[in-house]
């Protein structure tokens, strides 16, 4: 698409990334929205996301508004001298624009995910039995290693561990920093694990799965739950087998009763606090709801790898003969070892180019 023009309708696109940015930069100067450093860090990811696309679109407009003035003196013939000239430096022109172009259309089509600064990270064992515990235990370092290199917040909101191996069942972390969806969206799906088990007596390699779901976390704002539509119930906590593990009613269990959706949180002993958690996940849970409610109406082929959270679909495989992690999307291999110490660089980035090509292909 190099090009020094661009459809009427990406110009508005464009135009209207400038306002939302420059509105955003308001805010960020309202005294009393400094005073709130949760809301600082929201609108601070969000203006960083659209600050690329909006300071390009400028240049942009600036290069093309110049090769239009060096176009109308080649074609006034006024002043040979500065035909001329202007004759010499359009062509040049013309060609950066058409590369500031290209790059900010790849900038355009990813803005949006670029702003979403908290997902909710869903990590269950699959088949395989106690190994796909511990094989989800090894993903859940995986995410841990890759926020740490990041600088995104990890924070767990719901565990289940297995009480003989220590394998990880079932586990939801709050990640949060700036490009988390960006980068975190692609790891929707189901991961195999192609390995000799620590359970294996034989020497037999075994392939066990866990699947993971990401999901962005909506502000209050942007999801209304009635509240009538939510039936809370409090119990004490219970452990393996259903006992109660205390004596005090800390444990909070919501039903959403429109689409029977529901949330068990025992994480902490502070009832005050489970309850903030468990509506963090309901909200969370009925957002992604919607969102593939609104793919299947609007374009189930337009999210169908970022964000899909296909849990059936096989994207990666670990292979530890080989030493290699084969993504599938890609058909590429990355080494083991650097992939599960949480360098995603290059599969990120892989994944995030096809993503790019696909949208602008629909431009």
């Amino acid at each position: 698409m190099s090009t020094t023009k661009a459809n009427p309708q990406i110009v508005a696109k464009l135009e209207e990334v400038c306002a939302h940015r420059d509105g955003l930069a308001e805010q960020l100067n309202d005294p009393e929205v400094l005073a709130d450093h949760t809301q600082v860090r929201d609108l601070s990811i969000r203006k960083a996301a659209l600050d690329p696309v909006a300071d390009d679109f400028v240049r942009w407009r600036s290069m093309t508004d110049e090769a239009e003035e060096l176009r109308r003196t080649v074609e006034s013939g006024e002043d040979p001298e500065l035909a001329e000239m202007a004759r010499e430096e359009l062509p040049e022109l013309e060609k950066k624009a058409a590369e500031l172009l290209d790059a900010l259309l790849e900038r355009l089509v990813n803005a949006d995910d670029r702003q979403v600064g908290s997902v909710m990270l869903e990590i269950r064992a699959g088949a395989g039995g106690d190994e796909a515990g511990l094989w989800a235990n090894d993903l859940l370092a995986m995410y841990q290693k890759l926020s740490g290199r990041r600088g995104w917040k990890f924070e767990a909101i719901e565990l289940s561990q297995d009480a003989g191996m220590g394998g990880l069942r079932s586990g939801v972390f709050n990640v949060s920093g700036e490009g988390v969806w960006s980068e975190l969206a692609h790891e929707a799906g189901t991961h195999c694990v192609k390995r000799v088990p620590a359970t294996e007596s034989q020497g037999r390699i075994h392939t066990s799965t866990a699947t993971v779901a990401v999901m962005p976390e909506p502000k209050e704002v942007e999801l209304t739950i009635d509240p009538g539509d939510v039936t809370e119930h409090v119990t004490t906590a219970q452990g393996p087998g259903g006992q109660n593990v205390n004596k005090v009613a800390t444990a909070v269990h919501l039903i959403h009763k429109p689409t029977g959706i529901e949330v068990r949180m025992q994480e902490t002993k502070s009832q005050a606090q489970n309850r903030e958690k468990a509506w963090r996940l309901l909200r969370a849970r009925l957002y992604e709801a919607e969102l593939a409610r609104q793919r299947e109406e609007e374009s189930a082929q337009r999210m169908s790898q970022i964000g899909s959270g296909d849990r059936s679909e096989r994207i990666r495989t670990y292979r530890y003969k080989d030493n290699i992690a084969v993504d599938h999307r890609l058909n590429e291999s990355f080494p083991l070892e650097k992939t599960l110490g949480g360098d995603l660089d290059d599969v990120s980035r892989g994944l995030i180019d096809q993503e790019t090509a696909r949208r602008l292909a629909e431009l």
